[in-house]
Order: structure tokens, then sequence, then C-alpha cells
């Protein structure tokens, strides 16, 4: 109750005078409480239909533990998406070195354009991306050996079946390719009964069964043999020969066939050189008004992704996917608010200019402004500092001193240099501040250690009170990321060519703080 809630400040003076009670109202007012996401489950459940996920290579065998969490999560949810929605492409917004991207390409077999503001970053994602390769390859040929033991096995232990029908064969190709993935072996012969695997033994079949399963699959051919190809395009590279699109026996080739089996051979090597560059890093600054074509040449129909994307990029994002056709999906988590723009923050008219906040026209017609301290207190890890993962009192102490002398010996209130990370290369208050000083262009000669000294002495008393106001801020930052979630889910919900958007957790926020997901996806007929 909002009446309730507001007696935890004095209603004269306005000061907290009620701790608990404001602790309660933060949590009353949080996303996990409000009831407004949708379980990661659900979506899930929704999107895959009867599909099976795949769960091949975990990433953390070259990722740290938090980013491995985070692609394997996304990925999953990303790939159903591309799957539910009947595309490919995946265009990845502020990629950054490329975990994400790579790994989609990679698992699931998406083409991912994965575009970066940092060339640096683009560059590093190349090398990166390079290197992952020769990983995945080292990966998928440790089943090599039982992929061709157990092949022989089963073709000299079990006949190959007589009777195949379309369907089975396609059920077959989409779930082994899955088995694929995941495991590196197969029973070949359960997969394609005749397409000239280098292991198999000779097929025995005869002339009636032959032509029933021609003019059985020939309405499908083409199907067919993306289907197969996309599931040898998995295989070891020597694992596989080129195969002819007609089911024949090893004897002499007619010159219509040989013809055949070179234009499948040309089509199989041009498939697989195409794939193997699935992901591109590009290097672009994206904003609300981008051009994608202009970026993307081959721009198709895609799903568009963020993971933690800066700022006002992830309020681009959302704009972008409402404004581009192509895009049939969007899925983005943001981070750093405090980097966000604000329409109402400051008192000048700035017609022409996006904002990241607000983005609905409800905040917007309330001229609701947040203020950076607000946003930068939405950026704290709540349930980090929940299970002793402690806020670092002393390096904000050090912080908030520094800001205190700049202030009263240099006269500086503003400026649009960063200390950085100072704290953690600084042995000592005095070298803390001489680092940051030079770091800011500060003169730092015409300050003596005592100087320094003597305000560190003069404010080490207020430490405990710094840290009991900063662990107010942590229990506030969730409400504040609700609203700003909130204003990006309700821009999407005032949009008419939106099918369903919601907010999904999910990453655990322990690992990953900043762990919601503003997802999308557009009606079937929006073109």
């Amino acid at each position: 109750d909002d009446d309730i809630f507001s007696s935890a400040f004095c209603e004269n003076s306005e000061k907290l005078i009620n701790v608990h009670l404001f602790a309660l109202a933060a949590k009353y007012y949080s996303l996990s409480n409000l009831g407004v996401c949708t379980p990661l489950e659900d979506v899930l459940e929704a999107l895959k239909g009867d599909n099976e996920g795949a769960t091949g290579i975990k990433p953390d065998e070259f990722m740290n533990n938090k980013k491995s969490h985070e692609v394997q999560v996304m990925s999953e949810l990303v790939d159903s998406i591309a799957n539910y929605c009947g595309i490919r492409q995946v265009i990845d917004i502020g990629s950054g070195k490329g975990y994400l991207s790579s790994f989609l390409s990679m698992q699931y077999n998406l083409k991912v354009y994965g575009i970066d503001s940092s060339s640096s970053n683009t560059n590093g994602a190349h090398e990166r991306n390079r290197k992952l390769k020769k990983h995945w390859r080292a990966y998928q040929s440790r089943g090599k050996e039982s992929l061709k033991r157990q092949s022989l096995e089963k073709a000299n232990d079990r006949p190959v079946e007589r009777e195949l029908n379309c369907k089975t064969i396609n059920e077959e190709l989409l779930n082994n390719a899955n088995s694929f993935q995941n495991k590196g072996q197969v029973i070949v012969q359960d997969l394609v009964p005749s397409c000239g695997f280098t292991e198999m033994s000779a097929l025995e079949t005869n002339t009636e069964t032959e032509a029933g399963l021609v003019s059985g699959t020939q309405s499908h051919e083409t199907k067919l043999s993306e289907e197969v190809l996309a599931v040898l395009n998995v295989l070891p590279v020597d694992a596989v020969e080129d195969f002819s699109s007609s089911h024949c026996n090893c004897g002499e080739l007619c010159e219509e066939e040989k013809v055949q089996r070179k234009m499948t051979s040309l089509k199989t090597k041009a498939r697989k050189s195409s794939e193997s560059n699935l992901y591109l890093p590009l290097t672009s600054c994206i904003t609300a008004e981008t051009e994608l074509s202009d970026i993307i040449t081959d721009l198709e129909d895609c799903v568009m992704v963020g993971l933690h994307t800066c700022g006002d990029l992830a309020a681009n994002t959302l704009r972008i996917f409402t404004a581009k056709p192509e895009i049939k999906a969007v899925c983005s988590v943001g981070c750093c608010y405090h980097l966000l723009s604000e329409q109402f923050e400051n008192q000048e008219e700035c017609h022409d200019q996006v904002w990241g906040f607000p983005m609905c026209q409800y905040l917007k017609d309330k001229g609701w402004c947040c203020g950076r301290n607000a946003r930068m207190s939405a950026c704290l890890a709540l349930e980090r500092v929940a299970v002793g993962q402690m806020l670092p009192t002393e390096s904000l102490f050090y912080r908030a001193v520094l800001q205190v002398i700049i202030e009263e010996i240099y006269g500086v209130t503003k400026s649009d240099r960063h200390v950085g990370k100072t704290f953690s290369k600084s042995s000592s208050f005095i070298d803390y501040v001489r680092r940051s000083l030079k770091k800011l262009e500060l003169d730092d000669s015409k300050l003596p250690d005592s100087c320094i000294m003597d305000y560190y002495e003069k404010y080490k008393h207020r430490m405990n009170e710094l840290e009991a106001f900063n662990m107010l801020k942590v229990v506030l930052a969730p409400c504040i990321e609700v609203l700003i979630l909130l204003d990006r889910l309700c821009y999407l919900k005032e949009q008419e060519n939106i099918a369903w958007s919601g907010l999904v957790k999910l990453f655990d926020p322990v690992k990953s703080p900043r762990c919601y997901a503003v997802i999308a996806l557009k009606n079937q007929s929006c073109s």
C-alpha cells in the first residue's frame, strides 16, 4: 500500500525514518515481485513445440564462468526464436568480442552478423573466432573414431531397413542432426541409408525397394538434399564423401548421373564454403536511424539480439526492430543504465534528439526523469550483496574524499575525464589521489602529502555512514531498474505490429546482475 510505505519518510522533513519499511517497499516494487515477467521455461516451451534443443559443446571450455552462463542461456533462446520464425540470420548489436555471435554460428549453424562500434573489438573478434573454430573442429573430431567404429559395426551386424517413407527420413534427419552436434557420433544407416558413406559396406537392395524409395522421395528431393547437407556439415570433414540425389547402386553411371553427382559435389563445396564464415564481425556505430541494409548487403528476415548493450544502444535496438520489416524478432539485454540519455534531465530543448529514456508515450506525457544518481544506483547488484559479495566500501570512500579535494582545491565540479580503476593500482590513499589527479589532468604538485592525509583523517569517521548510504542505494536499485525495463516493454506494447512482447529473466543474477531480457515477436503477416 502506497500510504503505508510513504510513512517510511518523515512528512515534514522528508527524511528516511523507517529503514525496515523502506526495504519492504523496495522489495514490493521489484520486478520479481510485480508478476510481469514471463518464465524462461514457458517461453522456450512455446517456441520449441516438438523440437529438441541442442546441448553440444559447453561454452565454459573457452569462456569465463559468467560469460559462459550468459552465452549458453541466451543462445538457446535465440535459436528457438529463429526456428519459430523460420529464419537463419541473426544480427548481434554491440557484439563486442563476439562470444555470443561465435557460439550462435558454431553451435546452432546460424548466420550471424556481429556489429560493434569499436574496431578493436571487431578485429579481436575476427581473431578470436578463428581460434574458436579450431577449438570447435578439435571438439568434433573427438567423436571421429567412434563414428567410424559404430558405422562399421552397424553395417555388418544389422541389415538395411527394407521400407522407408519420407516422413520417417525427415524426422530421423532432424533428430540425428542434433545428435551429431551433441555427441559427434551416430548410427549412419539409421540416418541416410544410401548416401555413399565411406565406412558403409555395400548396400544390398532389390530393384523393387529401390524404385519405391525413389518414387516416394522424389517430391521431397530438394528438401531432403538441404537437410542432408546440413547434417553432413556437422560431421568431421573426412567422414563422408559426395553423394548423388538419385539412389543407385555402385555400378557404372550414365552421363546424366555423372553430371548430377558433379553438380551435387559443387553445391556441397559451395555450401561448406559459404558456411565456413557463418559469423562476420562488422564495425559500425548503431543509432535509431541506422540503415542496416547499408551495413549488411544480404540482409534478409532476421532476429536482432543484444547481450548487455550499453546505455542508449539497448533502446535503439528496440527502435530499429520496430522500424525495420526484415527484423522479425528481438531479444535485448541492456546494461550501463548510467549512460542512458534522458529527455527531461536537462532543461534545454532538443526536439530532434532520440533519447534513451523515456521510450513509452506514458512516461513522456508525464515528463518523467530518473537522473544520473538514480541510474547509477540501478546498476548495483542487490543479489550479489545478499550472498555476501559486499560493496567495495574503501574504494567508494577514496572516491568520495577525492571528489571533495578536487572541488575545494581545484574548483572543479564537473569533468569529462574519468578516474577509472585507479584504486586497484594504488598502494595508498596518497598514491590514489596523485594517480587520479594525473588522469584528470590536474596539477598535483601544489598538493602536499600532508594536505591529502588531512582530508583522509577529516572524513575517516564517516566511512560507516557512506557504507550505510550505499546499502540503501543497493536496496533501491531493483525499483529503478524496473522503471527502465517497463518503459521499454510499454514502448513495444504501444506498437501495432507486435504479436507478443515480454520481460524474461534469463540469467542467474548473482552470476550476471543485468539478467532481464526484453523479447518481442512481430505478427507473422508483417512485411
